[in-house]
């Protein structure tokens, strides 16, 4: 009866505090079009699927706090990748646990006998963590279940015989990503099992066999593996096909926290093995990093897109501070959408992101500037755009040995910097002058930095802008930095400072009409 009472006085002035916070937080810090939830806590997205004109988007979700606790899946839509509507919560904890990761596949052939006459059924396969038995010290704490929807995702029944794939005597087994193997005819499941990836397959989501495991002694191993996702890409300019495998991983990340990883390489049905080339790439990097930013977890694709496109959206946080970020009535966002496809080089795979090509839906017209650049640049000052609404596309021409850094700022001193060494080689970005930095651990130090392969004469950027967030974009997405700040006053202008001579850039904004 105690625990009930203080959990009803944590909840009542956790909402009674949200009126006070609600017009500061929602100018300042409500992002202007990417997903957060209207109150809660969130995290990782879950249930990612397309059907009948609609994306699904589905998240680890908590109404009653914004701090993690018991997870239910919450639930957006959107018709377009970009205007993300929340729908009312699609799954709620039960007697067999929390509602952990995991995701959702359209059942076209109806393998699972859900369906009926007139609709296929969405199933959604997701982790049950048991409180109870976590609490006892036990070791299966973490099962799988399925639960289905005939209408859309609008209502959502459990299977009844729930779990389908019980503990096999393994602390951290969750997170299923599930997609129909069309060239075997089956489902397969790649599951997060501690410090390795597990193989499962099915031919109708309820019957699971297991057929292999991967990854023990490779790539990252900071901290414990989540999240993964399994779908194969043809390779940039040839018709050569290769799977990827994308791990996420926490802490352990590049720059320090909870980060995404990929290994690229053959699934024949049962087994994933990585390739020749990625062997020694591996060798070479240790690990192969989806983003370089703080801010980018849990990234994982969509099922069943239209033209076979692989979309994939992250969590835009970190979890060495994404419970202490200042914002009370809720917390966490999305990444925007991303297109990722796969080149190969000499030197091995790379696995490029950039924004959906719908964003370019919203852009207004273009502020257009040829700038022969000096050691000071203003680009863009307060009355020529929003922003906390825009994209921005950066050409760099004739590009010297040494420093070009960037700084978005605002009337109060807050900045943050961001740019291309040409001299160490790396991109990086510094928010620790950035407005409110003291909250979490590591939230603003050190410098975040992500490695290039040389000294660049020519090199492109594109940024993604909101209210509290940069998504850095370099040379169409080979290299991809997503980090979150909280400035006191929205940023308002940007500038870039050198100290080469000689070089000039190609400048293009775009105001994001979102509304």
């Amino acid at each position: 009866m105690k625990k009930i009472i203080s959990t009803i006085i944590i909840a009542a002035t956790y909402h009674s505090g949200l009126n006070a916070q609600k017009l500061s937080e929602e100018q300042l810090y409500r992002p202007n079009f990417h997903f957060t939830p209207k109150k809660g806590w969130m995290n990782d997205p879950n249930g990612l699927y397309y059907k009948d004109g609609v994306y699904n988007l589905f998240f680890q979700y908590y109404p009653d706090g914004n701090k993690w606790g018991p997870m239910h899946w919450g639930h957006a839509t959107s018709k377009d990748f970009v205007k993300w509507e929340e729908e009312p919560i699609a799954l709620y904890p039960d007697d067999l646990g929390y509602i952990f990761s995991g995701s959702a596949v359209v059942d076209k052939n109806n393998t699972s006998g859900f369906g009926d006459s007139k609709n296929n059924p969405v199933v959604a396969i997701y982790t049950y963590h048991n409180p109870n038995r976590e609490k006892d010290g036990k070791i299966d704490v973490e099962s799988q279940g399925i639960a289905y929807s005939l209408d859309n995702s609008k209502t959502w029944t459990k299977y009844s015989s729930n779990p389908v794939l019980k503990n096999p005597g393994i602390r951290d087994f969750r997170d299923p990503k599930v997609f129909w193997d069309a060239k075997r005819q089956q489902w397969v499941m790649v599951l997060a099992a501690q410090d390795r990836a597990h193989f499962y397959t099915s031919k109708n989501l309820k019957d699971w066999t297991f057929q292999s495991e991967f990854g023990k002694e490779l790539g990252g191993h900071g901290g414990v593996w989540e999240c993964p996702d399994l779908f194969s890409l043809k390779v940039e300019g040839s018709n050569e096909e290769k799977w990827v495998l994308i791990v996420n991983i926490n802490p352990g990340g590049p720059n320090n926290g909870s980060a995404g990883q990929y290994f690229i390489g053959d699934f024949d049905g049962k087994t994933f093995k990585i390739d020749d080339l990625f062997t020694k790439q591996l060798q070479r990097e240790k690990a192969v990093w989806l983003d370089w930013g703080k801010d980018n977890y849990a990234s994982v694709s969509f099922d069943n897109v239209p033209q076979d496109k692989r979309i994939i959206i992250g969590w835009m946080s970190n979890w060495e501070y994404a419970q202490e970020v200042p914002t009370e009535a809720w917390r966490s966002s999305m990444t925007v959408a991303r297109e990722v496809s796969l080149r190969k080089t000499k030197e091995g795979y790379i696995l490029k992101n950039i924004p959906v090509a719908q964003l370019k839906q919203y852009q207004g017209k273009p502020i257009t500037k040829k700038i022969s650049l000096q050691s000071k640049n203003q680009l863009i000052t307060k009355s020529e755009i929003n922003l906390s609404r825009a994209v921005i596309d950066l050409d760099f021409k004739k590009m010297k040995e040494g420093n070009y850094t960037f700084a978005l700022k605002n009337t109060l001193g807050e900045q943050v910097l961001f740019g291309i060494d040409n001299k160490t080689k790396e991109l990086f970005t510094d928010r620790s002058k950035s407005g409110k930095t003291e909250f979490g651990k590591n939230y603003a130090t050190p410098i975040t930095k992500a490695p290039l392969n040389g000294i660049y004469g020519n090199a492109k950027l594109k940024l993604v802008l909101d209210k509290t967030s940069i998504e850095i974009f370099f040379n169409d997405g080979e290299k991809v930095l997503t980090e979150i700040f909280f400035p006191n006053e929205n940023f308002s202008e940007l500038t870039l400072s050198t100290d080469t001579n000689g070089s000039s850039l190609d400048f293009n904004a775009y105001q994001l009409n979102i509304k």
